[in-house]
């Protein structure tokens, strides 16, 4: 990034972090993606059970195998080599981890997170259960408020995880969401974080450059 790409990027950074607190969130701008995977581990610790919520933002910044080598045990449902029982096995069990991690689709202005799942894994971690939650949001997540948030989902976030994921759906052909009906779908689970939810301790972190879909 250029000097005024950085700019933009950490005041628009900086002011959701204030929108978030507003709403009850522990909210953190990092300025690089090295220094939000700094702040990510400050919450690893050898034994914890760490779940993912298959977040390419996270997966961008190296964190599994941080913890793994820390002494973490990973709930990692998309680890190569799963067969589906132990896949659903992670699933299921994400929701009582320890620490769950987790990226955004859409984070507005007003310090809404807004979430779309196929399973309900990611959006049932975030809502309750994991004893500690961290979301992690580049900047290229904000947006002015919730019709742009699902406007990202359906044009940007939904068609390059569905192409990232190989699914025979609409949106890989058309480049942008169709409201498919087949089985194979994966927007069917939609989720608004507007306030942190009552029982969690949440963090959100927000990053200066752009990461993930």
């Amino acid at each position: 990034m250029n000097e005024v790409e950085r700019w933009s990027c950490g005041t628009r950074g900086e002011k959701v972090c204030e929108a978030l607190a507003k709403n009850g969130f522990d909210a953190v701008f990092a300025a690089t993606r090295e220094e939000a995977a700094d702040l990510v581990m400050k919450y690893v610790a050898p034994g914890k059970t760490i779940g993912f919520g298959g977040s390419m933002t996270v997966a961008g910044l190296g964190v599994r195998e941080r913890a793994a080598a820390a002494g973490a045990t990973l709930l990692d449902h998309n680890a190569p080599g799963l067969g589906p029982e132990e896949k659903l096995r992670i699933l299921r069990a994400q929701p009582t981890c320890d620490l769950f991690i987790s990226g955004a689709n859409a984070i507005t202005r007003d310090g809404f997170i807004l979430n779309v799942d196929a399973n309900g894994n990611r959006v049932g971690a975030l809502s309750f259960g994991p004893s500690k939650v961290v979301v992690v949001a580049g900047a290229n997540k904000i947006v002015a408020d919730l019709e742009e948030a699902f406007a990202r989902v359906e044009e940007i976030a939904a068609p390059m995880n569905n192409r990232r994921l190989n699914r025979p759906n609409p949106c890989v052909v058309a480049g942008h969401c169709m409201d498919c009906k087949g089985a194979t779908r994966s927007c069917r689970i939609y989720q608004i974080l507007k306030r942190k939810p009552a029982l969690a301790d949440f963090t959100v972190i927000i990053v200066g450059e752009p990461l993930g879909y």
